[in-house]
């Protein structure tokens, strides 16, 4: 495999799941950060050069290659392991929880932790507080079906981990830093414990 670089934000759970990937894999990654903070992916440079969208994370295959979105670099580097399952229908049903996880986890989970810790609830829009209700409401409903899902299996599509579970595991593992409590979900606090004890894992300040 060529030389692999994440552009990333080290904090952020979508480079996460990257990383946790390719130490899943004992892959190596060289890595570079950028501050989204203060913008720093939004420079002419980072836009000509790593990603005209203006995000992280991007796994940089080799020279040329950029990829952007983290559950495709994720499935760029998992392809032909045993993270990606083998029977056609199990690797339909584990890109169904990638999609899952973008659509109706992160963009609830995920985006009220940004807000909490890096811009602070007392400083907010009036058209983010206004949307704090609905977005708590869907995170909460997000869990609680990765809750009801888990308390039938160990793990999320077959007998072992797959990448739905690293996708999965990233935001989910730092909820309560967003204001939500997993005090509820036995299944899923169970799960996470799973995911933590596995041999390769890493945690997310690694």
């Amino acid at each position: 495999m060529a030389a692999l670089v994440l552009h990333e934000y080290a904090a952020s759970g979508n480079c996460y799941k990257i990383r946790l990937t390719a130490a899943h894999l004992g892959l190596p990654l060289e890595r570079r950060e950028y501050d989204i903070v203060k913008g720093e992916t939004r420079t002419p440079e980072f836009l000509g050069q790593v990603n005209a969208n203006g995000r992280i994370p991007v796994l940089q295959v080799g020279i040329d290659d950029f990829l952007p979105e983290s559950n495709a670099a994720c499935f760029y580097l998992a392809d032909g392991s045993d993270l990606i399952p083998h029977d056609r229908f199990a690797r339909a049903d584990m890109l169904r929880w990638l999609f899952w996880e973008q659509y109706n986890h992160e963009p609830n989970v995920a985006t009220l932790r940004f807000w909490t810790v890096w811009i602070g609830l007392d400083n907010l829009s009036d058209v983010q507080r206004a949307m704090l209700p609905a977005k708590r409401a869907a995170g909460e409903a997000a869990l609680a079906l990765m809750d009801e899902h888990l308390a039938k299996r160990d793990w999320f599509v077959i007998d072992r981990p797959t990448l739905a579970d690293i996708a999965l595991y990233a935001y989910t593992h730092v909820a309560e830093t967003g204001g939500f409590s997993l005090q509820p979900y036995p299944a899923l606090r169970a799960w996470l414990d799973r995911m933590a004890a596995l041999p390769r894992h890493i945690p997310i300040t690694a």
